[in-house]
Order: structure tokens, then C-alpha cells, then sequence
């Protein structure tokens, strides 16, 4: 009928097919992004990264300046830390305080500095049953984000590097899991979003449960596997063996549950993707800490800017784009700054 709505049915990706209970996408497949130019796409490059050679390194960020400063630094791709957003944005411990949209605002603007980089973004427990789990999933796509990972722990969870954490059912985790992959798999135009099942179990329950988990959470869909408070290195390995062929990251935090591995040791580990969650919130607490120690004793902030003035500053947030856009657009607003 003429002027009819097309039919939402007719928007959406082939269905994924599935053997004996194994989630498989054509599309998705890793082979389809071994090769080629990196895409513009910040998920498509994201998978390209994952199929391609070399380890995926992501500092956590915490807000617009640290992630500045790591595109600064030269860095290709970042992760949007739970806890680092928590405490950036409401100054509060990483304990299941903030909510969804804390989260996707927070996303929104990261994504959004350099939109070619991948922003991997800690999605907590998916804020909910399936359909809340879902709803996440939509609202990160739009925001931008290229991966997420979805967690077993109670809805009031806590950083996974703290004591006394509990995790919900193996089914309960596999149902956040589908409901993820379902909704990735349901966005209009098709979407390669990255899910990445996380498990806090192996402190809880032993490494023998979460490595089960993390097979189950990639029979259900998980692009990536991701055992948060692995001790050893031994384990780390033992690990990336049981969960072959699919990727396996690793989260390293100072003085946290897992040793401080670097880059170059967890790539020999077989780890595909390495985050440092706090590195940019926990420099941040040091180094504001002594600006407003020095500024409490000496009445100034001479020695704490370091000599860096306020363009100076500015050049880092992005000053000399914005000149840039106004100057080509034929605008004067910023000849002299």
C-alpha cells in the first residue's frame, strides 16, 4: 500500500544461526575483518583489531580530559571504566551507585572526541532483567560505543577488585548474555557492537566455574571473554588455552587482585585485550591532591600548573579544531585566542 511504513521485520539482520545450542553470525565472523582498510566504524574496527595481530590496548578514562590526554598519547582504543566513571561523575566508590544513563552520557561524550576510536565501556551487570539488558545495549550502540561487557555479579555489585562480591546463576548470567546478543543483533541496519561477557565468580566459586561461564557465555554469543581478578599468570594461560579460539581480556588495576602485568607480558600470555581501569582517575587523585595541597600552603598554583597556561590547556581539549571548523566555515570568532 502506497505510503505504507516499511515493516521493521524487513530492517533487520539475517537471523544468526545456531548448532546444537552455539550461537554462530555469518556476519560476524572474524575472518570477514582480518583484511582491508581499518573502517571509520568505531565497532568494525574494533573487530578488526580483535581478528587481526597484536594485542588491543585500553586505558581506562574517566572523563573528557583523561581521554584526551590518552588520544594525546597516541593510544587506539579506550575503556570507559564502571568505577572511574562512578567516581567522576558523582564522586562516589564503585558500588552499583551510578545508573544506565550515568553511564551513556558519560559514553556519549567520549565516543564522540575522536569517533574513529573504539571506546570498550563496562555496562555493570546490564542494569536489570533481559530487557533492561537490552535497552543497554541499544543505548551504548547509539552512543557510540564499540564494545561492552555485561557482568555476573548481583545487581549490587562492586568493583570487582573489592572483597564480599556474590554472582547471580550461571542461567541468570547466560540470560543477560543472550538478551545482549539478541538486541545487538535486532538494531535496524545491522550493528557489530562487540559483547564482552565478563565473571567475578573465580573469587567466589573458583577458576574451574568461571572459565565454565565464560565457554557457556560464548556458546550464547560473547564476542570476548573477560575473567576479572585472574591471580597468576599461570592461570591467565591456562585460561586463553580453555577458551580458544575466542578472545580473552584481561584487566590490570595497581595493587588489585591481579598481578600488574604489562602489555608485552600479557600478549605473551595469549591475552587478546589488556585495560588498566584506574590509571587515569587514580593519577588524577594524586596529582589534584598535591595541586591543592600546594595551593592550601603556598596560596598559589604557580608550581602546580607547571607552566602550562590556559591555551596551552586548551590545546589539549581540542582548541585548535575548533579554530579550524570556525576559519574554514568563513567564521572570525576565533582569530585572535
Amino acid at each position: 500500500m502506497p505510503g505504507s511504513p516499511t515493516p521493521i521485520e524487513s530492517l533487520l539482520p539475517a537471523a544468526p544461526s545456531s548448532s546444537n545450542g552455539v550461537y554462530y553470525n555469518a556476519r560476524l565472523d572474524p575472518k570477514n575483518f582480518r583484511s582491508g582498510p581499518l573502517s571509520w566504524n568505531a565497532a568494525t574496527r574494533l573487530r578488526q583489531m580483535l581478528a587481526r595481530p597484536g594485542i588491543v590496548v585500553a586505558p581506562g578514562i574517566c572523563d573528557g580530559i583523561s581521554a584526551r590526554c590518552a588520544l594525546e598519547a597516541g593510544f587506539d582504543c579506550l575503556y570507559q571504566s564502571g568505577a572511574a566513571t562512578t567516581a567522576s561523575r558523582l564522586g562516589q566508590p564503585d558500588l552499583a551507585i551510578a545508573t544506565l544513563n550515568d553511564f551513556v552520557q558519560a559514553a556519549e561524550m567520549v565516543c564522540s572526541l575522536d569517533p574513529t576510536c573504539p571506546v570498550i565501556a563496562d555496562a555493570d551487570t546490564g542494569f536489570g532483567g533481559p530487557a533492561m539488558v537490552a535497552r543497554t545495549v541499544t543505548k551504548y550502540h547509539r552512543a557510540g560505543v564499540a564494545g561492552l561487557h555485561i557482568e555476573d555479579q548481583v545487581q549490587t555489585k562492586r568493583c570487582g577488585h573489592l572483597l564480599g562480591k556474590q554472582v547471580v546463576s550461571r542461567e541468570e548470567f547466560l540470560t543477560r548474555i543472550r538478551a545482549a546478543v539478541i538486541a545487538r543483533d535486532s538494531i535496524p541496519g545491522g550493528s557489530d557492537i562487540v559483547i564482552i561477557g565478563r565473571t567475578d565468580s573465580a573469587q567466589v566459586l573458583g577458576m574451574e566455574e568461571a572459565v565454565i561461564r565464560l565457554k557457556l557465555a560464548a556458546d550464547a554469543g560473547a564476542d570476548v571473554c573477560f575473567i576479572e581478578g585472574v591471580k597468576t599468570k599461570e592461570l591467565l594461560q591456562s585460561t586463553v588455552a580453555a577458551l580458544a579460539p575466542k578472545p580473552v581480556l584481561v584487566n590490570v588495576i595497581s595493587g588489585g587482585l591481579t598481578p600488574s602485568f604489562t602489555c608485552q607480558e600479557a600478549e605473551e600470555m595469549g591475552a587478546k585485550i589488556i585495560i588498566f581501569s584506574l590509571v587515569s582517575c587514580v593519577a588524577a587523585v594524586h596529582g589534584i591532591r598535591a595541586a591543592m595541597h600546594s595551593l592550601k600552603k603556598t596560596g598559589t598554583d604557580h608550581s602546580s600548573a607547571q607552566g602550562m597556561d590556559p591555551k596551552a590547556f586548551f590545546k589539549v581539549m581540542g582548541l585548535d579544531a575548533v579554530v579550524d571548523i570556525d576559519a574554514r566555515a568563513g567564521g572570525s570568532a576565533f582569530v585572535a585566542v
